[in-house]
């Protein structure tokens, strides 16, 4: 049974598609068991378990009545955050950033936050923020 697991909305479900089916099988090891491209819907899972699932925003709109809200925030901090721990931080940046990631930040040791670890940031086409860390 899948406990809890991260459903990004998205206004560009192709982009950040391509996004995620390119990093996600790399980086976590999990594979696509649902969906394509075209949308609205799709998910990687991790052996049993959901890692992550991509909706198209207009979609959930449509279908629990909020369409006629404004689709983005005004700029705002981020309000949430996937991380990924990596083997490599740096390898698993060049990979993000092969496949459309913004970098945020540059791969870095953060001894502040916890003794061996090492942590860059991405922002997913999307918009995304993405952390890579290993210990």
């Amino acid at each position: 049974m899948d406990v809890l697991y991260p459903r990004l909305l998205t206004t560009d479900f192709a982009a950040d598609f391509g996004f995620y089916d390119a990093v996600i099988p790399p980086l976590t090891g999990g594979h696509l068991v649902k969906g394509a491209a075209d949308g609205p819907y799709a998910n990687w899972d991790l052996g049993n378990e959901a890692l992550l699932v991509l909706y198209d925003r207009a979609a959930l709109a449509a279908a629990i009545g909020t369409a006629g809200l404004p689709s983005t925030p005004p700029p705002a901090q981020d309000a949430a955050m996937l991380v990924f721990r990596v083997d490599d931080v740096p390898t698993a940046f060049a990979l993000c950033r092969a496949h459309g990631a913004t970098p945020v930040t540059e791969p870095a040791t953060r001894p502040d936050w916890g003794p061996t670890l090492r942590t860059a940031h991405v922002r997913a086409p999307g918009g995304t923020l993405i952390e890579l860390q290993s210990y």
